[in-house]
């Protein structure tokens, strides 16, 4: 999916320590743009490389946000 490439790229901006939300990673009119599927399935493949992939050893879950949305950070 080409939108999780942009998000893992936009990782290596953040600084360590930093708190984000995946919608953070884009610009917000290519977040708009997204459908809710899109969106939802987009955070699934983005959490998984997070727990499981390429990210599991730069950024960690924290929380979830008051909009239940996943917060995570950098390490």
């Amino acid at each position: 999916m080409h939108c999780l490439q942009i998000a893992i790229k936009e990782v290596n901006h953040l600084n360590e320590g930093e708190i984000f939300l995946l919608k953070d990673l884009f610009k917000g009119y290519e977040w708009n743009r997204l459908n809710i599927g899109e969106r939802r399935s987009l955070g699934l493949l983005f959490l998984h490389e997070v727990k499981h992939g390429n990210l599991s050893t730069t950024i960690e879950t924290t929380t979830k946000s008051s909009a239940n949305q996943q917060l995570y950070i950098k390490k």
